[in-house]
């Protein structure tokens, strides 16, 4: 079965193209990158073969679906003949708010759910509804399955989802903390066990997605019971351009002091900060790991400020749980910066992580324990792969089948 995957944002669709039987084989991939600009640009490219490029104007998200699928039915550079070849889309919603505590089938409802949430994800759900009406456009009668980045956490207490403001403003507006990369998280944590030959179910893990965006997950016996990024993603670690946790009365006090409106002061915490903001060199931690290693104090400050508050998180996060069984490394930053998780697993001794550094050394990629033999507390890279989990779950509920990845 051919399934498509879409992620879309506001000026770009990422997506995937499986085809599921007695495995997923992906098929080819892709990038439509600043929709609405004059020179928007497709990077796409065949399993096995090299990229292949396109620019030109493509002026909304429908006429990128268009193009997406015209280059998938290419001569030379697509892998179907034609377009009803797909069976099946897979589309990253990323806030579901309350209501949608697992992936589910699109129709009228859950459009009308999605648009209710667009007040929580004002950049995100706008887009994902767009490239579900697109696809719907093209091919009306082909299901579409929608799987929520919030999702995963909808199972975190009302202890650890609540803030303490007046309770009114949950009832009113639902601010809580909602939680991100859920997929991400559930993924490497299930699979992490599988790889381990561990009980998903009966083990308490760390999960750690470490990217230009950053959060934490705690996984108690298969349930996510508490997480980095709350109400919105600027929560919680400290990530490429975002704060992280950060003292309102700061956000208060430069809003005054600089006379920033509320959108320069939403830009300077959520685009300006973070390794950013800290390095005043780059998002980019191969970036600020270079400029470190000549000298540059700024460099290293922000790499000792982003291991030192992950490393936190872990601390709370197994005190929360009452312990921990296995901390997993994943994203761009957890599966290829040997030296940041260095930073972050040494010194854990006291939480039962013996940390093994030959083992970590030039580990980039591919999935890995970090940890010595008989290390109490298991360490590891799991790689993750969100827009499988979809294609997964978009196979699993239109044929109401039970397929593991």
């Amino acid at each position: 079965m051919k399934i498509l995957v879409l992620n879309c944002g506001s000026s770009s669709i990422k997506y995937r193209l499986f085809d599921i039987g007695v495995e997923a084989e992906l098929l080819a991939k892709g990038l439509l990158d600043r929709i609405g600009l004059e020179k928007s640009e497709l990077v796409h490219q065949v399993t096995g073969k090299d990229k292949y490029k396109i620019t030109q104007a493509v002026p909304d998200h429908q006429d990128g679906i268009n193009l997406i699928l015209d280059t998938l039915r290419h001569p030379e550079h697509g892998v179907i003949k034609d377009i009803h070849e797909i069976e099946a889309i897979g589309h990253r919603v990323v806030n579901g708010g309350e209501k949608f505590k697992s992936s589910v089938q699109i129709d009228d409802e859950v459009k009308a759910g999605i648009e209710k949430c667009i007040e929580l994800a004002p950049l995100h759900n706008p887009a994902n509804l767009k490239g579900i009406l697109s696809m719907e456009a093209v091919l009306p009668n082909i299901p579409q399955v929608a799987t929520f980045d919030t999702s995963f956490h909808q199972t975190m207490p009302p202890f650890a989802y609540l803030y303490p403001l007046p309770y009114e403003y949950y009832e009113k507006y639902r601010i809580r903390r909602y939680g991100y990369h859920g997929t991400s998280h559930k993924f490497v944590a299930e699979k992490a066990c599988r790889y381990l030959g561990k009980n998903y179910e009966s083990v308490k893990i760390i999960t750690c997605h470490l990217g230009n965006g950053s959060s934490i997950a705690a996984v108690d016996h298969g349930k996510s019971v508490d997480t980095s990024m709350g109400f919105t993603p600027v929560e919680g670690l400290m990530m490429g351009t975002r704060t992280g946790d950060v003292d309102v009365g700061v956000l208060l006090f430069i809003a005054e002091k600089e006379n920033l409106s509320i959108k320069d002061t939403n830009n300077l915490f959520n685009k300006q900060s973070g390794v950013c903001g800290i390095s005043g060199i780059s998002y980019d931690m191969r970036d600020v790991e270079m400029a470190a290693e000549q000298g540059v104090q700024r460099a290293q400050l922000a790499l000792d400020m982003y291991a030192y508050r992950v490393k936190k998180y872990i601390g709370s996060y197994a005190a929360a749980m009452g312990g921990v069984d296995l901390i997993i490394l994943t994203g761009g930053i957890g599966e290829n910066d040997f030296d940041t998780r260095r930073r972050i697993l040494q010194n854990l001794d006291f939480l039962g992580v013996e940390f093994d550094p030959e083992r970590n050394d030039g580990i980039r990629g591919r999935e890995a324990i970090l940890t010595k033999p008989g290390s109490k507390v298991l360490a590891m890279v799991m790689p993750t792969n969100e827009e499988l989990v979809i294609a997964i779950d978009t196979f699993n509920i239109v044929n109401k089948a039970d397929f593991k990845f």
